[in-house]
């Protein structure tokens, strides 16, 4: 059936449309375009716009403020999202920077705890190494032994305070090209001084003290003898035949040898005195020293005994009174000293205190304390006065142990039982491991 006109084409239209219409138009001028055209073709009732378009584009009602669209706009919906997202890179960019700065930290360390002391040596950052001009004071006496190179001779004027440092004098030479051919005698210098001056000074034969000889304290009566014979006109032979027999001047039969019974000091000799002159002058100065701390002649050979032990093992004197009480606590106890020095002295290896296996389970050695009980079989240097002392009046204690636990400071730790003494070795060996310049002193 054909479609048939709208009626209400043809006839006035009542209230009531005309109001519906003037709705509708209402309606769609309120309305975006779209929503107008969904009202207006499909003749649906008023109803709020599609979700998806409310969300695209709000109605001009719900607009905010002016000025203030910029920051609601779409587009600084996302930024929260980015700025937590920026603040997360800064913060492992930090991290990676912090690793990185740790890294480099650590390595510097280990590179300056392995080669710190070389390169500040290098660059010249450890300090002076020699002593100003005008800080020279005092007297010292030192000697030159035949054959002494400079490194020997920088070691020896720093040990007898000439110099600031072990190798101050050998720096001097080396940087100076100097190749003085240094004589053997007794040298008198001053302390402190520069190391150009010690060389003027030691290149001046005003310096050298004729038919002076220094012995020193812990050295033996063999090296005794050398140095006498490299400074005066006596012959070494004579010097030897004459301690061979020590008999004639006042030592005991009892002791093994004229060892420890040269008292060590300086001497300046007559030129005309003859070996036995210098020997009697030194065993006289050793008895007028004994006899001056009350020992008599009687216990002579015990103390001395007792004497060149501890000065052989201390390393400073204020240790003396209390390595002595060890070693007597351990004859009273009747226990074995166990003393490497004293094998070493019987195994005629003088030049270290180490010994081996071997050594320390040789009974034919009768200074080997390891085997033999009481003190070794007579001393085993020349004790100075302090090591006297100690010998005399021991420290009150009951150690039985003791071991240096640095040797180039001469750090002593004493103990009373084996636990602790061990504890104590094994800083000890720590220490020889620690670099390898600590290792040599170890050898």
């Amino acid at each position: 059936m054909p479609d048939s006109p709208d009626p209400r084409a043809e006839r006035a239209l009542t209230r009531r449309e005309r109001r519906e219409r003037e709705l509708a138009a209402e309606a769609r001028r309120k309305l975006p375009s779209a929503a107008a055209h969904d009202v207006a073709g499909a003749a649906a009732p008023l109803a709020a716009p599609a979700p998806e378009r409310q969300a695209a584009e709000p109605a001009p009602e719900d607009r905010r403020p002016a000025g203030l669209e910029d920051l609601f706009a779409p587009e600084h919906a996302e930024r929260p999202a980015k700025r937590r997202g920026s603040r997360l890179g800064c913060l492992i960019s930090a991290l990676i920077v912090l690793l990185l700065l740790g890294g480099v930290v650590a390595g510097g360390l280990w590179v300056w705890s392995a080669y710190g002391e070389r390169i500040a040596s290098v660059m010249g950052w450890d300090g002076p190494h020699d002593y100003e001009e005008g800080q020279a004071t005092g007297e010292a006496l030192v000697t030159i032994s035949e054959g002494d190179t400079g490194e020997a001779i920088s070691e020896t004027l720093h040990e007898a305070g000439v110099t600031l440092e072990s190798d101050s004098f050998y720096r001097h030479l080396i940087e100076t090209g100097d190749e003085t051919t240094f004589q053997p005698g007794v040298y008198q210098l001053q302390r402190k001084m520069t190391s150009a001056a010690a060389l003027e000074a030691l290149n001046d034969p005003a310096t050298r003290l004729e038919n002076t000889v220094l012995i020193t304290e812990g050295s033996f009566a063999a090296d005794a003898l050398e140095n006498i014979a490299e400074v005066t006109d006596i012959p070494l032979e004579e010097l030897q035949a004459a301690a061979e027999d020590y008999t004639r001047f006042g030592i005991p039969e009892e002791a093994p040898s004229i060892e420890g019974y040269l008292f060590p000091a300086t001497y300046t000799f007559d030129p005309d005195a003859t070996a036995d002159d210098v020997i009697r002058v030194l065993v006289d100065e050793m008895f007028e020293r004994l006899d001056a701390q009350g020992v008599a002649p009687e216990n002579r050979f015990e103390i001395l005994t007792m004497a060149a032990l501890v000065q052989r093992e201390a390393g400073g004197e204020d240790d003396m009174p209390k390595i002595a009480r060890v070693f007597y606590n351990r004859v009273e106890q009747g226990m074995l000293l166990q003393s490497d020095a004293t094998v070493a002295y019987g195994a005629d290896s003088t030049h270290t205190v180490w010994t081996t296996d071997e050594q320390r389970a040789d009974a034919s050695n009768p200074y080997n304390t390891y085997v033999h009980e009481g003190l070794p079989a007579g001393p085993i240097g020349l004790p100075g006065e302090a090591a006297i002392a100690a010998a005399i009046s021991p420290a009150d204690g009951d150690w039985l142990y003791f071991v240096p636990v640095d040797l180039a400071t001469g750090e002593t730790v004493f103990s009373s039982t084996l636990a602790e003494h061990e504890a104590a070795v094994a800083r000890l060996q720590e220490w020889c491991r620690a670099s390898e310049e600590n290792s040599t002193y170890c050898e």
